[in-house]
């Protein structure tokens, strides 16, 4: 077997099996030779570095394991077990060794990656930090944390209680969300706030006549006059107190004490009838057709309420003359109950708000009538309440058409209501 071997440019054959020709080519070119060696140890040597650079490359590459942490006893596991609230609980130093999913939901916690869980609240990671020098026990409601397991895009509300577990050596964080109850609570405020000013203009203007008429007391034709508006304004402050009282009902309620089977053309006919006088009162005129004898479970008082307030509300934006119709279908299981006048019709901005408590597309018109701005937010919770919804289409100029739509009541259908409590 020969090997060949390129030395000083010259080809040179070794016989690996011939030890005499080995020895001859040795003593012949001892030179060569040792040249062959050097190459033969330097290109070994290479191989040996790539080697070991390809395993440092592939050790690199490996996840570094987790190094152990400190072991949670049993009796603190069977504790963080049967909490309701999330929890985290940490080292001394601020390192996460359990978390909750609900912490994770809430946006207390997060993982990047192959990260190791960590704080993700920036104010929640100042009061660890103060608990973990100063020990004691800190509480405090933060905002603006993200909160998965909520569609809406508004800012969650969570209130976190952090303490030292001086035993341990550790630290505990418990955090409830407080989300929904911060929004109810907001929109108490807005309520009684919107209220108060309601009931300030009649109120004023009720305590402005009576210290005028005093002023006329010998002016007969003045008196007349003034208490003509004051017994306006005292009709709409009646309807006003009627409305509110009827909103706060309709929000808590839990159930309906007359829910039964409601015949629909019997709560058509009675809300025409309520609004009969008024429409003759504008010249206009009230049609009602459909389909007959359809049937949804609730309460009829409700219901009726409802549909009144909704043919009021078309008298109301409507000029004088026109056509007020009430029409009824059954469509995809639901009952549908649509109020279409030929008014003012509503701006796509003023679309989204009509249903707001006390909200006017036109506030003085809708004053002028004595309106309170509650009708249609009374609608949306009677609606909601027994398990529909209402919509609207409109277009500026040509007038809207309003729809309360409600489950159809069928053989086998629940008679239980949805319980709504509605802000």
């Amino acid at each position: 077997m020969y090997a060949n071997l390129k030395v000083n440019n010259q080809e040179t054959k070794v016989d690996s099996m011939g030890s005499e020709q080995a020895s001859e080519c040795a003593s012949a070119y001892p030179y060569r030779v040792n040249s062959v060696a050097l190459l033969i140890a330097a290109a070994l040597c290479g191989l040996v570095a790539g080697a070991v650079a390809m395993y440092a490359a592939l050790r690199g590459s490996r996840s570094v394991p987790e190094p152990p942490k400190p072991a949670i006893t049993e009796p603190t596991s069977e504790v963080l077990s049967i909490l309701s609230s999330a929890y985290v609980l940490l080292d001394s130093s601020g390192d996460v060794l359990r978390a909750s999913p609900l912490a994770y939901s809430y946006g207390l916690v997060r993982t990047t990656g192959g990260d190791y869980p960590r704080l993700a609240h920036r104010d929640l990671i100042d009061i660890v930090t103060q608990v973990s020098r100063q020990g004691g026990f800190r509480e405090q409601v933060l905002t603006n944390a993200k909160n998965t397991r909520s569609d809406q895009n508004t800012p969650t509300v969570v209130s976190v209680r952090v303490g030292a577990l001086s035993s341990s050596r550790r630290i505990l964080v418990l955090a409830d969300d407080l989300t929904k109850q911060s929004r109810v609570e907001e929109t108490r405020r807005d309520f009684v706030a919107n209220v108060s000013h309601e009931l300030k203009t009649p109120v004023g203007a009720l305590t402005l006549l009576a210290e005028t008429m005093e002023d006329a007391a010998d002016d007969p034709e003045a008196v007349r006059r003034f208490a003509g508006r004051m017994q306006t304004e005292s009709r709409r402050l009646s309807l006003l107190v009627q409305e509110i009282i009827e909103l706060s009902r309709v929000q808590g309620a839990q159930s309906f004490a007359d829910a039964s089977s409601v015949d629909v053309d019997s709560v058509v006919a009675e809300a025409v009838a309520l609004n009969q006088n008024l429409a003759s009162g504008h010249g206009m005129t009230i049609q009602s057709g459909g389909t007959p004898n359809l049937e949804v479970f609730g309460s009829s008082t409700m219901l009726t309420t409802a549909l009144s307030n909704l043919i009021m509300n078309a008298i109301t934006y409507s000029p004088p003359n026109t056509l007020i119709g009430v029409s009824t279908r059954r469509h995809n299981g639901m009952v549908e109950i649509s109020v279409k006048d030929e008014g003012i019709g509503i701006s796509p901005e003023n679309m989204e708000r009509i249903f707001e408590r006390f909200y006017r597309v036109d506030k003085a018109r809708s004053r002028a009538t004595g309106g309170t701005g509650l009708g249609l937010s009374i609608v949306k919770h009677i609606a909601s309440n027994h398990g529909g919804d209402v919509t609207v289409w409109s277009k500026e100029g040509s007038g809207s058409t309003f729809t309360l739509r409600i489950p159809e009541l069928a053989d086998d259908s629940p008679r239980d209501l949805p319980v709504h409590t509605g802000e």
